[in-house]
Formats: C-alpha cells, sequence, structure tokens
C-alpha cells in the first residue's frame, strides 16, 4: 500500500527557511521509494528575510507557504488544513527557517515555543504512534513539541544546541552526518545532515537513511 507522507516545510532558502537541498533529497528519496508526498507549511508571515548572498537581513517580508511552494512546485498544502489521519508520518527537513518560523527555537532555545498548527500536527502524529522524521535543526521543533515523551534525537554534535534540546525533555545523542538516531519507542528518526556536512553526498546518505527507516515504521 502506498505510504501518505508529510514534508513539513519552512520557507525557502537555509538561512530563513527551508534547506533547499535537505528538502529536495528529502522529496527524491521519498519518491524513488513510491510514497505519495504531501508538501505543507504554515501560512504566515517569515520571522526574518535575509540576503543569502550577504548575509544581511532584508527590509522586506516574505511568507512562509509561498515561499515554501517554491520548493513544492506550487503543490502545497496550508498545515492547518492538513491533519494527522490524513498521513502515514511526517517529516521535517532542515534550514533555519524551522528554528524561525516552525518555532522560535533560534532566539528562545530552552524556552521555545513551536508554532501552533507545526505543534498539533506533530503531537498527533505521535499519539497516533505514526512516525516522525527530523532533519538538520528540526529535530528541535520536535524536541520542544514531544520532549515531555523523553524523545531521543539528534542534530549532531553541537554541545549548546544539545543542550537547549535536553532542557525540552529530549534526549540528545551523538550522531554523524551519514547515519541517524532512531528512537523506536516514540517513531522518531533524526539525522544532523547541514548541521554537520560538509557536502550534498554527505548529507544525502543520512536522509536516505531516514527516509527508509521512517517508510519502515509507518
Amino acid at each position: 500500500m502506498t505510504k501518505k507522507i508529510g514534508v513539513v516545510l519552512s520557507g525557502c532558502g537555509f538561512k530563513d527557511g527551508a534547506e533547499i537541498h535537505e528538502a529536495v533529497l528529502t522529496l527524491l528519496a521519498l519518491d524513488q521509494a513510491g510514497a505519495e508526498i504531501v508538501c505543507m507549511a504554515p501560512n504566515i508571515d517569515q520571522t526574518q528575510v535575509t540576503n543569502h548572498i550577504t548575509d544581511e537581513a532584508q527590509a522586506e517580508t516574505r511568507n512562509v507557504l509561498v515561499e515554501s511552494a517554491r520548493i513544492a512546485r506550487g503543490n502545497i498544502e496550508d498545515i492547518a488544513n492538513v491533519n494527522a489521519s490524513d498521513l502515514d508520518a511526517v517529516v521535517l527537513p532542515g534550514g533555519f527557517g524551522a528554528a524561525l518560523n516552525l518555532s522560535d527555537f533560534a532566539t528562545k532555545g530552552p524556552e521555545a515555543v513551536v508554532n501552533a498548527d507545526v505543534k498539533r500536527l506533530l503531537e498527533d502524529i505521535h499519539n497516533q504512534k505514526k512516525p516522525i522524521g527530523a532533519i538538520c535543526i528540526a529535530p528541535a521543533v520536535v524536541a520542544a513539541t514531544l520532549g515531555a515523551s523523553k524523545v531521543k534525537l539528534t542534530i549532531g554534535n553541537d554541545e549548546g544546541t544539545a543542550d537547549a534540546i535536553n532542557a525540552h525533555g529530549a534526549e540528545h545523542e551523538t550522531c554523524a552526518v551519514e547515519s541517524i538516531i532512531v528512537d523506536e519507542e516514540n517513531k522518531i528518526v533524526s539525522t544532523p545532515a547541514y548541521m554537520l556536512g560538509p557536502d550534498i553526498r554527505h548529507v544525502n546518505s543520512g536522509i536516505g537513511l531516514l527516509i527508509s527507516e521512517v517508510l519502515r515504521m509507518a
């Protein structure tokens, strides 16, 4: 039976939205596995807009859903309209948008709050015992949502970020870029991706393993 997998995007561009390589590799791995993909994003303004050449903030407003549609080639849903019962699993690519737009982890760390619709969907997926895949910094969103369940996950080996994740009640585990951390009990799979890098081929290895494991659990 075809698995229906939600992919939660956070904009377009790693400095203020979804990491494009991670998002595309996720979509490719899912498509190669024969999964039905449902891309989604919150219909909200980005927390910030960053020039990806100069790394400087831009005095403009961009919408997370509209920007995410660039990656999804327009085939995207407002996450507010997506229910866990419609999906077999959810995957969150990384990029700074996960910590800026899906949550405020970038500024609040241990006190981070997750976007209400993202939180609802993750909680419902978890309560229905369906798997969640989290890539790069996106495990911080999962930790801020499901930390009370003592979820095990990784963002690689950055101690400061790991400490903030642990402060939410989650259990961070060090992991290499080409590997994954699997929390069988909570059905959560995570991989560091560009939190470690260095290159797209290394990131692809970890994402490929993550997608395979998420589909196995689904």
